[in-house]
């Protein structure tokens, strides 16, 4: 059974916390952060400590916290085995510590503290500082997902960037979206069926064929009367800037 110790408190911990803990290969020992009231989460059923430095043994330490924060709080931890691994896409292997058995394990979803349908389906991404170990982080992952993808810190890069732009980026566009239905009075509700056939749609054709609208059409009386109900210049920005980049990509020009 592997031992894990999950630290940090917040919506990727607590998404390991809640799979991990009821797999019966895996035995998470302990759980440590600094906010003691998110801890709690955690110690109905698991030790719990804030104190860093205070690790007990385990077989996989998994660093899951903010980005900006992980190389800090690595080179604080006293682990003296054990394979240290962080959660991170953006992040490389190289911010871990050299002297210790170092991994990466992101799960490729966006997390905000429940689990997500088809779980078995998310990608998670491995890499490992010594081929060795890939075995026993891949092992760990397959108690999450069926589908892990070893991948290097400059792919894991990459595909943070194109996460971001399909998922981050789409989900303010809906949040635009809402504001234009809210300022006129129009229900959001009725782009629901939408954005879900639009979602569905790409999960059988490329994102270049499932493409609709004025701009991929070259509806330029369409673009135009759009741009000018929009009052917001910013808005307008967003709106031009997508428009000449959807004809660009299918030969059509402004």
């Amino acid at each position: 059974m592997l031992k894990v110790i999950l630290i940090g408190t917040g919506n990727i911990s607590r998404f390991l916390f809640d799979v991990l803990n009821v797999h019966p290969s895996v035995n998470i020992v302990q759980v440590v952060g600094r906010n003691k009231q998110a801890l709690e989460y955690f110690g109905k059923s698991t030790p719990v400590s804030s104190k860093f430095e205070k690790l007990i043994e385990a077989d996989v330490y998994i660093l899951a916290i903010n980005d900006g924060a992980i190389s800090e709080v690595a080179h604080q931890l006293d682990i003296k085995k054990g394979m240290l691994v962080h959660t991170a896409g953006s992040v490389s292997i190289e911010a871990l510590p050299t002297e210790l058995r170092r991994g990466v394990l992101y799960p490729l979803q966006s997390l905000s503290g429940s689990i997500p349908e088809k779980i078995q389906e998310i990608p998670l991404c491995v890499e490992a500082s010594i081929k060795e170990d890939y075995s026993l982080l891949e092992k760990l992952a397959y108690c999450i997902s069926n589908r892990v993808e070893r991948l290097n810190s400059e792919e894991r890069r990459q595909l943070h960037l194109a996460a971001v732009v399909a998922n981050n980026f789409s989900n303010h566009m809906f949040y635009l979206a809402s504001e234009i239905c809210k300022d006129q009075g129009v229900p959001f509700d009725l782009l629901r069926p939408l954005i879900r056939e639009s979602c569905n749609k790409i999960m059988n054709l490329s994102p270049y064929e499932a493409q609709t609208g004025p701009a991929r059409r070259g509806d330029q009386e369409t673009i135009d009367e759009h741009l000018e109900m929009l009052k917001e210049s910013s808005l307008q920005k967003i709106y031009k800037t997508l428009s000449e980049s959807i004809q660009t990509t299918y030969g059509k020009e402004l």
